[in-house]
């Protein structure tokens, strides 16, 4: 199909700003490029102009949702309109990868009194879109609750630090005292402070010598946070690159990630994490802060979850550490890679390689 129109992808943020949206749509356009042929376009507010250019040409539309990307109070309410006026123009398929739905808190919280008015943007963007991608089941759920007619298949969000081959050695060859915290300044933040409450609890065979903070913006939070940290070498590299971060995640046994705010979430929203996904892409087996329920899909479960609690943790076997790091990596190429996800949309859209 060398002179199909290239594929339409809006997104809040435009690739390369350092987000994740946006970075989950450029690998995504890597993917579809190599192995469809099919170039992308990309698309950022104002959408309006994209409707007046009588030279814009294309077919299909990917739509990346998330509500907050489109508007500060996540209420995007013209964005349904605009996508729809969009999708006559183009004349194609409509594929919305739903990366957020709506907020929610409690009653003193703003996020309370905005969910009834996400929610119904969130529906009127699923109505309008011939399919939807969401990253777990706990989000279909969710979305086929407000839509029930609405057509979603389940995919993991993409690790945005590449997916690079690891044999079985290098596995076993990882220093097991050697760990990471990776992701956005907020996530940083979060998971250093129980890192720092939980890792004198972690088993001597385990224990924490070595720990790399990757991302974020420099941020004097997490510094302090690191100055509070005793007995452990710590080593901080705010705004990294893609590919060094690569290179340093994937030499690390454990990952520390406090992910969730609230504790009554199911542990399988994990998978819309980017950080989470990039850890199971390089095998670095991921330990959370508190007990979490399974994570699977069609019925093939993710090893773990993994917890160190501050009276009770659930950690591999010393002898099983490297054959889990390796279930783990086999588990992201089987449901998350970026060859997949690709494969899952080609499907929907229904183009051709």
């Amino acid at each position: 199909m060398k002179n199909a129109a290239p594929i339409l992808q809006i997104v809040p943020h435009a690739p390369g700003s350092h987000d994740g949206v946006g970075d989950y749509a450029a690998r995504l356009a890597e993917r579809l490029k190599a192995d469809y042929g099919r170039e992308t376009k990309f698309a950022v507010p104002p959408l309006e102009p994209l409707l007046h250019d009588q030279n814009e040409k294309c077919n299909e539309i990917i739509l990346h949702y998330v509500n907050y990307g489109y508007q500060k109070r996540g209420i995007p309410m013209r964005l349904p309109a605009l996508i729809s006026q969009l999708k006559k123009k183009c004349g194609g398929k409509l594929l919305t990868i739903f990366h957020e739905l709506y907020a929610s808190g409690p009653p003193w919280g703003s996020a309370f009194w905005l969910q009834p008015w996400q929610k119904s943007v969130a529906r009127d963007i699923a109505h309008i879109s011939d399919h939807g991608i969401v990253s777990s089941e706990v989000m279909r759920a969710m979305l086929q609750h407000l839509a029930p007619e609405a057509s979603l298949t389940v995919h993991p969000v993409v690790s945005t630090l590449g997916e690079p081959s690891l044999s079985p050695d290098q596995f076993v060859r990882r220093d097991p005292h050697r760990w990471v915290i990776f992701g956005g300044t907020h996530l940083l933040r979060r998971s250093l402070k129980t890192f720092r409450q939980r890792a004198a609890a972690v088993p001597d065979f385990f224990s924490p010598r070595e720990l790399f903070v990757l991302g974020g913006s420099d941020d004097t939070a997490v510094r302090n946070e690191l100055d509070r940290i005793r007995g452990i070498a710590c080593h901080y590299q705010p705004a990294i690159e893609a590919s060094a971060a690569s290179e340093i995640i994937a030499s690390c046994s454990f990952a520390w990630i406090d992910y969730f705010r609230h504790r009554d979430v199911p542990t399988a929203a994990i998978l819309k994490s980017g950080s989470y996904a990039s850890y199971c892409t390089h095998g670095v087996i991921p330990i959370l802060p508190r007990e979490g329920s399974c994570i699977a899909i069609r019925g093939d479960q993710l090893p773990g979850p993994f917890f160190v609690e501050a009276n009770r943790m659930h950690l591999p076997a010393l002898q099983d550490r490297a054959k889990v790091a390796v279930a783990i990596h086999g588990w992201y190429q089987r449901h998350a890679s970026s060859g997949h996800l690709a494969k899952a949309v080609a499907a929907l859209l229904q183009l051709k390689s």
